[in-house]
């Protein structure tokens, strides 16, 4: 099992900046990807960014691609979204995620952390 804790939600304008954090507890040793996904109110839950444990394959959705940027320090079992240039549309409840042994699929996903940006 892995737990997943997120952090650094809340109430920015547009254009402001935030940083998410996520970290990761239990058996991180299984870890092979973490990811961001988010669920804004009456539409279907997205990837955001997703990065490899070893960090040598990153996606971005093509909304966010050059604002958002997904890193991750393996010593602290933690991955980070740092957002820029924030949008309205970019108001959702945001998810971390992980991936596990040799699956595809993001078995573990944190408790979600609210993100609003107004206008």
């Amino acid at each position: 099992q892995v737990q997943l804790v997120e952090s650094g939600g809340g109430l920015v304008q547009a254009g402001d900046s935030l940083r998410l954090s996520c970290v990761a507890s239990g058996r991180t040793y299984s870890l092979n990807a973490m990811g961001w996904f988010r669920q804004a109110p009456g539409k279907e839950r997205e990837s955001v960014a997703r990065i490899s444990w070893s960090g040598g394959s990153i996606y971005y959705a093509d909304s966010v691609r050059d604002r958002f940027t997904i890193s991750r320090d393996i010593t602290r079992n933690t991955v980070y979204l740092e957002m820029n240039n924030l949008r309205t549309e970019d108001t959702a409840v945001y998810y971390c995620a992980a991936r596990t042994g040799v699956t595809a699929t993001y078995a573990y996903w944190g408790q979600g952390t609210q993100v609003t940006v107004s206008s």
